[in-house]
């Protein structure tokens, strides 16, 4: 029984712990501010495919 409420215990820290985590990405809006730098790789990435234009 001590070990399973030894197991309960890890997995209640984790799970704390992850939405503590998305908690503060989201609150300081950290991955769009991620993307909003990787955004010119990615431009440069979807500029150099060939496009159909024709409608």
């Amino acid at each position: 029984m001590a070990t399973f409420l030894h197991v309960l215990l890890i997995l209640v820290i984790i799970a704390v712990a992850f939405f503590l985590l998305t908690f503060v990405v989201y609150f300081f809006n950290l991955d769009m501010k991620l993307l909003s730098k990787l955004e010119p790789l990615f431009m440069k990435h979807y500029d150099k495919i060939d496009r159909d234009t024709h409608l």
